[in-house]
């Protein structure tokens, strides 16, 4: 095995299974560690994984996304906490937004049931946790469904946003950067995310810490055009004061 076979063997192990360890690679691969280590600086200078203490996690790109089924079963004690602590934010807002994504899920099931609120999303996991709930009035957008993520997207549901005034926006993202600002891979996706930030008139962004310092393939809003960004402690308290200096407040939950 050459260095690209390897490396594109690294890299799909990567995205099958969420991340990887540099001692078991050099051990399956039969390779010093620090072959490893060059392996995956290799792959993140081109922008495919981020590495970590001793591993790497692969980046969402335009050629690759996790699905939701896939979200569900990564991060999620801090992913609880960040949408409790998402949901607190809500203020005297009535109509909100609810992006597609297992934390914004985790969102709409901290949402308060004893108030009127209406709530507009293109995910339907989102749209079937509040449906049955007496007091939220749920608008779920039309348009085509990727399986993936089972949300709708293309231009239907932008134009349904278009006509829309909403107070405040629970949006995620697959990357957020101080440089490039907010991206997801799939440019369809990428088009409802930045017609929701248009319409809203706040913005709250919910992600774990990995997804900080990552860069995917679709620009749809800026670290700025945020009201608050809720993340986890694993975001170094240094690097959430730089992020905040662009505007937001930032809550390590």
């Amino acid at each position: 095995m050459d260095a690209e076979e390897r490396r594109r063997a690294v890299l799909e192990l990567a995205r099958r299974t969420g991340s990887v360890d540099v001692a078991k690679l050099a051990a399956d691969l039969g390779v010093s560690k620090e072959t490893v280590r060059r392996d995956l600086g290799v792959l993140e200078d081109h922008g495919l994984v981020r590495r970590t203490h001793g591993g790497a996690y692969p980046v969402e790109s335009a050629g690759f996304e996790t699905t939701l089924a896939f979200r569900t079963t990564m991060h999620v004690p801090q992913k609880s906490r960040i949408a409790s602590a998402a949901a607190d934010l809500l203020g005297d807002a009535e109509t909100v937004f609810v992006d597609e994504g297992f934390t914004p899920q985790l969102i709409a099931e901290a949402l308060p049931r004893d108030r009127p609120l209406t709530v507009v999303t293109a995910s339907l996991t989102v749209a079937a946790t509040l449906a049955t709930s007496e007091k939220i009035t749920v608008l779920l957008l039309g348009g085509r469904v990727r399986g993936g993520t089972m949300a709708t997207v293309d231009h239907w549901t932008v134009r349904m946003l278009s006509g829309f005034v909403i107070d405040l926006a629970y949006v995620g993202a697959n990357g957020i950067s101080r440089t490039y600002g907010l991206t997801t891979p799939d440019p369809a996706v990428s088009d409802v995310k930045s017609q929701v930030m248009k319409v809203s008139r706040r913005r709250v962004l919910a992600g774990v810490h990995t997804k900080f310092g990552a860069v995917s393939f679709c620009r749809f809003g800026e670290v700025g055009d945020l009201e608050a960004i809720v993340t986890d402690t694993g975001l170094p308290s240094s690097e959430a004061g730089r992020y905040s200096l662009l505007g937001p407040q930032v809550l390590r939950v």
